[in-house]
């Protein structure tokens, strides 16, 4: 599997932070989505392709430890990797961190089924293995 890391980078807005003034840690789940996302349009297989092609992919298990928070206007720095393609499952690993001080503020892994129409686990298409691959 390619050992490729993806960079996505968000910006936190006030409606990210919580009362405390840090970003609510739920928030980080839609970081990552954001950040998943761009790592398929940069290995030139976006997700709207696989949708086209009937196929979907479901988070059946996500993690995430947090080290530090992120506050208002900090930029988070996200490193998105495949970690593992089975096959019917894709792993994909995060490691976050602020982008001015390098701190460490999550890591974290998702997994995800390929899922055809029928609602059943399917194998990647070949052309978007061949695509993950060519990273």
């Amino acid at each position: 599997m390619p050992s490729r890391v993806f960079t996505h980078v968000v910006r936190v807005i006030y409606a990210h932070t919580d009362q405390m003034g840090v970003v609510y840690y739920g928030r980080y789940f839609e970081f990552i989505e954001a950040a998943r996302n761009e790592l398929l349009r940069e290995c030139g297989f976006a997700y709207k392709a696989l949708e086209a092609l009937g196929i979907t992919l479901p988070v059946v298990s996500a993690h995430l430890d947090y080290f530090a928070p992120a506050r208002y206007d900090d930029e988070i720095e996200i490193h998105t990797r495949i970690e593992k393609l089975e096959n019917v499952r894709v792993t994909l690993a995060y490691d976050a961190f602020e982008k001015v001080s390098r701190q460490k503020l999550f890591s974290g892994y998702t997994i995800h089924a390929f899922v055809g129409k029928s609602g059943k686990p399917t194998r990647p298409p070949k052309e978007f293995l061949e695509k993950v691959s060519e990273r």
